[in-house]
C-alpha cells in the first residue's frame, strides 16, 4: 500500500469519527435547548461525510453490491472473533465496567450484523422486503418488527425505532 493509500485511509477514519462525534455533540446541544449549536453540528457532520466518501472514491474502496456484502461480512466477523474480545478482556482487567459493557454489546451486534450479511450474500436476489428496528441501548438490528425484549441488552420494545 502506498503512503497516499495509508493517507487516504487515516483521512477516510478521520472524518468518519467525526461524523459520529458530532452528531454526539449534536444531540447533547438539543438536550440542553442550544439549537443553533446543534445544527453547526450537524453540518459539519455532514461535511465530514462528504470528505469521507471523497476519500473512498479515491481509494476505490466501494465495489459492487456483493464486493460490499463481502467486505462487510469480513470485517463484523474481524470485529467479533478478535476485535471486540481482546478490548473485552482489557476492560476486565482494568475494572472498566462501562467499556466492558459497550463492547460487550458491540460484539453481540456485530454478531448479528455478520448473519445477517451472510444471509444476503447467499440469496442476493431473493431478500424478502422487512423493516428493520435497531435497539437504541445496544444498537441490536432486528429483522421484521421489533421484538419485545432485546436480545442483547435486555430492554424492553419501546426502546427499537425503525430505520428508514
Amino acid at each position: 500500500m502506498s503512503k497516499t493509500e495509508e493517507n487516504l485511509w487515516a483521512a477516510f477514519a478521520g472524518e468518519s469519527q467525526a461524523n459520529r462525534k458530532y452528531l454526539a455533540f449534536a444531540a447533547q446541544a438539543d438536550k440542553e435547548g442550544l439549537t443553533q449549536a446543534a445544527r453547526l453540528f450537524r453540518a459539519a457532520a455532514a461535511a465530514e461525510t462528504i470528505h469521507a466518501h471523497a476519500h473512498l472514491r479515491a481509494l476505490k474502496a466501494v465495489g459492487d453490491t456483493m464486493a460490499n456484502l463481502k467486505a462487510a461480512l469480513a470485517g463484523e466477523t474481524a470485529e467479533f472473533t478478535t476485535m471486540y474480545p481482546e478490548m473485552i478482556r482489557t476492560a476486565e482487567a482494568e475494572g472498566h465496567k462501562a467499556a466492558r459493557q459497550s463492547f460487550t454489546f458491540a460484539n453481540e451486534v456485530e454478531k448479528t450484523h455478520a448473519a445477517l450479511y451472510q444471509k444476503a450474500i447467499d440469496n442476493p436476489q431473493g431478500m424478502e422486503p422487512c423493516d428493520y428496528y435497531l435497539c437504541k441501548v445496544c444498537g441490536h438490528t432486528h429483522e421484521g418488527h421489533a421484538p419485545d425484549k432485546c436480545p442483547v441488552c435486555g430492554a424492553n420494545a419501546n426502546a427499537f425505532f425503525k430505520v428508514d
